[in-house]
């Protein structure tokens, strides 16, 4: 019989042997935590506040940076610093007036040869236009790439730089930028001056009322003498301007002579246009030497007719609002223009006859 092994358990209990019960196992306080430390969340909750913090602070950053770029960016356009290479077919010349004709200029080859050897060191000034560009500056400088593109075909001018001005201009600023910039050419001539400044003064967009007028605005940089040679080329462009071809090639004496004959003798502006007609195209020398021809024959007496006192200098000028349009008028001895935006030549022949009709009666009422 095998023997059993025996085990003692040690129950408590007090010194007299009386069991007292298991003793309670006591859990244990918690570890307090060291200053200043944070449990998970706070830490998570503070970490991602510092971070909107920083990001809104960038972003703040990023709007103030942006702000004085764009700011920078309006000076820059406004002084026409801001240069860019703009298509020849994106650019239109149709809000300023230029005092360039259509004729060949003499001296686009020069103008040409020079873009081809070092290129344009000028760009044009343009201002942005629905989906294209205004020309405002460089009329030479664009027709001369033109030119040379339909020449050669050379991609390297099918495109212009050009400064880009802040859009909004006033019409005003516009043409005196224009004007400022052609009065440093030594080229520019008296009638090319006077014909800018009629069609400153024809433009329903600007407040000038006459030729006076919008040569004080236009030429308000030149000279007092320089502006009466101008109004003196005005009133001959006025009156025979459609007669010539040239009229850039008179100079000024010529010009002044011209103008004083044509105010003062009866007749002369008949015999100018008899000698202007039928030549058909001539060049600008044989042109000055007909008009020098002209003023050397004898002035004939004027012929005045009965009960009236010609003044042939005389010229009244004004413009009417009508629900067509702006219509600007000039009055002189024996004729009367008016011009508009509107294309005379498509009314009917029995209508106008009628209209001229009735503005001839109600003078006369």
């Amino acid at each position: 019989m095998s023997k059993r092994r025996g085990f003692d358990i040690d129950f408590p209990g007090n010194a007299d042997g009386v069991y007292t019960g298991a003793k309670r196992k006591e859990t244990p306080e918690p570890a307090a935590r060291p200053e200043g430390r944070r449990g998970p969340m706070a830490a998570a909750i503070s970490e991602n506040a510092d971070a909107l913090r920083q990001r809104a602070e960038a972003e703040r950053a990023i709007r103030e940076e942006n702000d004085r770029l764009a700011h920078e960016h309006v000076r820059l356009k406004r002084a026409g610093l801001i240069t860019d290479l703009i298509p020849l077919d994106a650019i239109r010349i149709e809000k300023l007036t230029r005092d360039r004709g259509p004729g060949p200029d003499p001296d686009i080859g020069e103008l040409k040869d020079s873009i081809r050897a070092i290129g344009l060191s000028n760009p044009i000034q343009v201002e942005p236009s629905g989906d294209g560009y205004e020309l405002v500056q460089g009329f030479r400088r664009l027709r001369a790439y033109r030119e040379l593109y339909a020449e050669t075909g050379d991609e390297a001018f099918a495109k212009i730089p050009a400064g880009l001005i802040a859009t909004g201009a006033e019409l005003e600023q516009l043409y005196r930028r224009m004007v400022d910039e052609n009065l440093v050419r030594r080229d520019i001539s008296f009638a090319e001056m006077a014909v800018l400044a009629l069609r400153y003064a024809e433009d329903p967009g600007t407040s000038a009322e006459d030729l006076g007028s919008a040569i004080d605005v236009l030429f308000a940089s030149a000279g007092r003498q320089k502006r009466s040679y101008i109004r003196h080329f005005g009133s001959l462009i006025e009156q025979v301007g459609d007669a010539l071809q040239h009229p850039q090639a008179i100079s000024r004496n010529l010009g002044l002579d011209l103008n004083k004959r044509l105010a003062s003798e009866d007749g002369f502006e008949g015999r100018l246009r008899e000698a202007m007609d039928g030549q058909g195209e001539v060049s600008p020398d044989y042109e000055v030497a007909v008009l020098q021809d002209l003023l050397k024959s004898a002035p004939k007496a004027p012929k005045p007719r009965a009960g009236t006192t010609r003044n042939a200098a005389a010229k009244t000028t004004l413009r009417c609002t009508v629900p067509a349009g702006t219509v600007r008028c000039a009055a002189r001895d024996g004729k009367v223009e008016l011009q508009m935006e509107r294309d005379f030549s498509s009314i009917d022949r029995h209508r106008l006859e009628a209209a001229v009709a009735a503005f001839m009666s109600a003078l006369d009422d």
